[in-house]
Formats: structure tokens, C-alpha cells, sequence
């Protein structure tokens, strides 16, 4: 069959190939509109005129793409498909090209959805995930970067993914960085200090001072559970751990302990009462501090807000001041996470973990990759698999993979009282440790960070705390995402920060942001010089770690419990 056969007979199979993929999309669509609901009840409607414009608009675009023919490479800005590979071979840019348009096509499809808010998300992130993974670069049938290495290599890539794949499945997920060149305690989480205190729950670390003085308040970070502390400690130059105690600051940090069978009965009580609470207390008696200043980060902070109502119900006041960091509070926008919320969800998980059991962290480190598909699963996918690359060290994604287990009854009774009915914010709704929660009762200094591209505590969450705590208030909002946010130190001059000169937190962000200014760098500085006013006098550093024999040093930071793997 000569060339040109051959051209007329891809012209008849790609015609054919994207009507019968326009048709079972719309099908596929319009089923779901016959049945009338999705699954979880919401009415599912489709805008003609969106249907009818979309579907002239995608047959105007593949007329155009195959009028290109293979001989015009298409112009490609996703980075999935602008290797050297994909531009040299005019069939590989073809079907690059071809899938894109299917996507936008499906996306198309998904946003001419007329429901309810929360369908049309949960009908945008299902198609997202779908073509996320059905993209041509994915499979090395289709790749041309990975079949060029292939033959460059003589095959070496393939033998070397499949080792690669072979060893990700024995150690149970996807490797997104080299995790043999990173040991806690060696390389991350160095910072010098000792376990002053352990109990069940948590270890409490004290950091050796690194001025002659420091100030008279201590200084407390409470993490998430959900992931280990050393975020906050990765290397020397992004540790806002050391950070905090090259300011002078008396520096304690709550190491939570991964938990295992012999903790699958807490809860949510245990956590607020014998975890933040508790280390405020042994913050205290060991510093002989009246008062302390405490940091909340994510679920963090949501621990520290319920202990500082549990104090404030029984009449204790022992925290001058709070921050939190990207913390949720009014959990009335969760973002994307909102799409797997709902009654029947929070019902299965309370029968399947609420009297015991484990969330195993694996399965929350892959509810939270898949968040970003292509960033955090399809990308190492490729990488690792069909090019038999080993990707390369970052510490960041190492902690990232150092996944923690939560207790069932913990997990289930946050995402009811948090996620799916936001009682926090209910006067006497919500009742922890015995106390009724009433956040009017939070007089305190608050400062209050977000990042602008969360996708974990969205800004406009994050802002809401504003909205919600009575006291005095500082919000602060940072370029990037809910880590890169956050580990911004100084020195580096990353990234930017947005703040409101006059001090007035109006009902919405929006309404901030028309009175804030940004500013270059890491908003660091800033939360720095708010958190010394409210640190006290300066005194001489503690030569010793710990107090007496009650609270003596049981070993160097930073501790067992973060070493433990789920």
C-alpha cells in the first residue's frame, strides 16, 4: 500500500475514531442526565447551549488538527509532551495533540453540568483523574521520550523500570524521590535538641538555644498528626524550627507517635487533651513560664484551637498568644477535598474505624497525591517506570513519603464534626474533653498565615479564621501551595507575601485583598517580629535540657517516635 492509501486510510480511521469518542463522551454524559442523579442524590442537568457550542467547537478543532496532517508538528505547551522525543515523531505530537483536545473536550463536558456545586466538583475531579491517567505519555506504547531512551539505551530504561517498579511495589508506593539518601535524624530533622517528655501520644522536643539569651515565654509548635514534625525541620536552611530558636526563642516541638494497633482506640479527646494540652502544661512546669506562646500548622492548629476552648471553658489561660498555619477553623470551604464528603461517606467510616482500627497512611499519602495527579502519581510514573530514571533527592518529598497511621475513631469523629457538619464554629454545639466548644471564648493574639494556591486549607479558609477567632488578629497571606507556603525561609527570598497596612480584616478575602500590598520574600520576618511582642523579657539560656529529674533529657532529638514507620 503506497503512502498516500496509507494517508487516506488514518484520515477515514482518525474521522471515525473522534466521532465515536465525541458520542460515548456524550453518552456517557448523557446517561447520567437520563438517570437524572449521581451517585449521592444530586439532580444532574446539562446546558444545551453549552452542548451545542461545545460540540461545534470540538469539531471546528479536530478538522483544523487533522487539516494540519503529520507533516505541521502541533504546537504542545503541556509539559507532559514537549520532550525532544514527542517533537521529532510527527505521529507521537499527533496524539498528543488528539488527547489534549479529547480533554478539553471532556472538561467541556464536565463544566455544561447544571447541579449542585459539590456535583458538578465531584463530576470535574472524576474526569480530571480519568484523563490524568489516560494521557498517552503514561504508557510506553505511546511515549515517544521513553521508547527514544529505550533504543539509545539498547533497553537498559525498560530493565531499569522494571527493577524500579518491582522495588515500589515492595515497599508499597510510588517513589518520588531517592528515599535511600535520606535518614532522619542524619540528614533531616538535625536540628540539636532533646526528648524532654513522652507519653503515649507524643514525644516533646526542646531545642538547644542558639543565643546567650532568650526570651522569657517558650515557644510550642504543635504539627499535624497527619504527617511527621520534620517538615518544620528538613534541612538547617529551611527549618523554621531552627529559624525559631536563632531568634531567641525557648523552642518546644510535639513529635506525635505513629500510631499502631496499641493506639487504634483514640480520639479526637485523647489527641486535644493528653497531646496539646499536655505539652502546653509540661512547657510550663518545666520553663516555670506563666504563659506560653503556641503554633498550630494544618490539622495541627485545628488540635491547638480545640485545646485552647477546652482551657478557656474550664477558665485556664496559660497561651499568650496563638499562630496558625494554614489551619482549618470554619470549615465551611475544604476545597477539593469537599468532593469525597458526604453523609454515606462519614457513615461508612464510622461503622468500618469509629470503634477502632487504623487509617493507614498509605492510603491518606495517595488521597492527597491524587489530589494532583499529574504532579504527585503520572509524573514519577513515567520517570521511574518507563524510563528507568531514579528521581533525584528532595527532601521535601521524602517527608512527603514518610507516611503516618491515624487512629479510626480520631479520623471518623474529625470528619463528621469538622468536615461534613463544621460544629467548631457552632456556639455549644461541639462538646471536647467534656467542655462545650465556643470559640467567642478565644480572647488571645492570633496570627494567622494562609497560602494563595492551597489546595489543602483553601485562602479563603484560611481567612475565615479571621472571621470567627474575637481576639486580636493578624492575617498574612503567602505565594504557593500548603507547604512550599509555609518553608519559605528568609535567606532564600523566594516568593512573596501579601499584607494589610491598616489592620482591618473585612468579611471576605477579596474584600482584603483590595487593601493589602505585597511584598517580596518570605512573610517569615513579619510573623517573627509579631511573635517577639508578645514574648516578654529577655533572660539567660537554660544551660541544661529539661527540669529536674521529672523532665529530664531521655534522649537526643529528634526522638524515636518520629522514626517509626506506619
Amino acid at each position: 500500500m503506497n503512502s498516500e492509501a496509507l494517508w487516506a486510510q488514518g484520515a477515514q480511521q482518525f474521522q471515525q475514531i473522534f466521532g465515536d469518542s465525541w458520542t460515548k463522551a456524550l453518552q456517557s454524559f448523557q446517561s447520567a442526565e437520563t438517570a437524572g442523579r449521581l451517585p449521592g442524590g444530586a439532580p444532574v442537568q446539562f446546558s444545551s447551549t453549552k452542548l451545542q457550542a461545545l460540540q461545534q467547537q470540538y469539531l471546528q478543532d479536530a478538522k483544523e488538527l487533522w487539516a494540519q496532517g503529520l507533516q505541521a508538528t502541533p504546537e504542545i505547551k503541556d509539559r507532559r509532551f514537549t520532550g525532544d522525543g514527542w517533537a521529532s515523531n510527527p505521529v507521537a505530537a499527533f496524539s498528543a495533540a488528539a488527547y489534549l483536545l479529547n480533554a478539553r473536550t471532556l472538561m467541556g463536558l464536565a463544566d455544561a453540568v447544571e447541579s449542585d456545586e459539590k456535583t458538578k466538583a465531584r463530576i470535574r475531579f472524576g474526569v480530571e483523574q480519568w484523563m490524568a491517567a489516560m494521557a498517552p505519555s503514561n504508557f510506553l506504547a505511546f511515549n515517544a521520550e521513553a521508547q527514544k531512551k529505550a533504543i539509545e539505551t539498547k533497553g537498559e530504561s525498560i530493565a531499569k523500570g522494571m527493577q524500579n517498579l518491582l522495588h515500589d511495589i515492595t515497599q508499597g508506593h510510588v517513589s518520588m524521590t531517592d528515599e535511600s539518601l535520606f535518614e532522619v535524624g542524619r540528614n533531616v530533622a538535625t536540628t540539636e535538641g532533646a526528648v524532654v517528655f513522652e507519653n503515649e501520644l507524643f514525644q516533646l522536643l526542646e531545642y538547644k538555644p542558639l543565643t546567650a539569651k532568650v526570651y522569657e515565654r517558650p515557644f510550642l509548635l504543635v504539627p499535624p498528626c497527619i504527617n511527621k514534625f520534620y517538615i518544620l525541620d528538613l534541612q538547617p536552611e529551611n527549618s523554621l524550627i531552627r529559624y525559631a530558636v536563632e531568634q531567641g526563642h525557648r523552642t518546644f516541638v510535639v513529635s506525635w507517635r505513629n500510631p499502631d494497633d496499641s493506639l487504634a482506640h483514640k480520639t479526637w479527646d485523647d489527641y486535644v487533651e493528653d497531646g496539646a494540652m499536655a505539652a502546653i502544661d509540661v512547657v510550663q512546669n518545666i520553663t516555670g513560664a506563666e504563659q506560653v506562646n503556641a503554633l498550630g500548622f494544618c490539622v495541627g492548629g485545628t488540635i491547638l484551637s480545640n485545646a485552647l476552648a477546652v482551657l478557656a471553658a474550664r477558665g485556664d489561660d496559660p497561651v499568650a498568644s496563638a499562630t496558625f498555619l494554614t489551619t482549618l477553623i470554619d470549615f465551611t470551604d475544604t476545597g477539593i477535598l469537599d468532593v469525597f464528603i458526604d453523609e454515606a461517606f462519614v457513615k461508612f467510616r464510622e461503622m468500618q474505624l469509629g470503634k477502632g482500627g487504623l487509617m493507614k497512611g498509605q492510603d491518606l499519602a495517595s488521597t492527597f497525591s491524587f489530589l494532583r495527579p499529574n504532579d504527585l502519581v503520572w509524573n514519577y510514573v513515567v520517570g521511574n517506570y518507563l524510563k528507568g530514571e531514579t528521581p533525584p533527592p528532595f527532601d521535601l518529598l521524602y517527608w512527603n513519603s514518610d507516611s503516618t497511621n491515624l487512629p479510626g475513631p480520631f479520623y471518623a469523629w474529625y470528619l463528621r464534626n469538622f468536615y461534613l457538619e463544621n460544629n467548631l464554629v457552632k456556639p455549644g454545639k461541639l462538646i471536647v474533653c467534656g467542655e462545650k466548644m465556643d470559640l467567642a471564648n478565644l480572647t488571645l493574639p492570633v496570627y494567622i498565615y494562609g497560602s494563595r494556591e492551597d489546595h489543602i486549607v483553601p485562602i479563603n479558609a484560611a481567612y475565615a479564621s479571621t472571621q470567627v477567632l474575637p481576639g486580636k488578629k493578624r492575617f498574612v497571606m503567602g505565594a504557593s501551595g500548603h507547604i512550599a507556603g509555609v518553608i519559605n525561609p528568609p535567606a532564600k527570598n523566594k516568593r512573596s507575601h501579601w499584607i494589610r497596612a491598616d489592620g482591618k480584616l473585612p468579611a471576605t478575602l477579596d474584600q482584603w485583598l483590595e487593601g493589602a500590598t505585597e511584598h517580596p520574600g518570605s512573610w517569615w520576618t513579619d510573623w517573627s517580629g509579631w511573635l517577639k511582642g508578645h514574648a516578654g523579657k529577655q533572660i539567660a539560656a537554660p544551660k541544661a535540657y529539661g527540669k529536674g529529674t521529672r523532665f529530664k533529657a531521655i534522649e537526643p532529638a529528634p526522638g524515636r517516635y518520629v522514626k517509626q514507620k506506619a
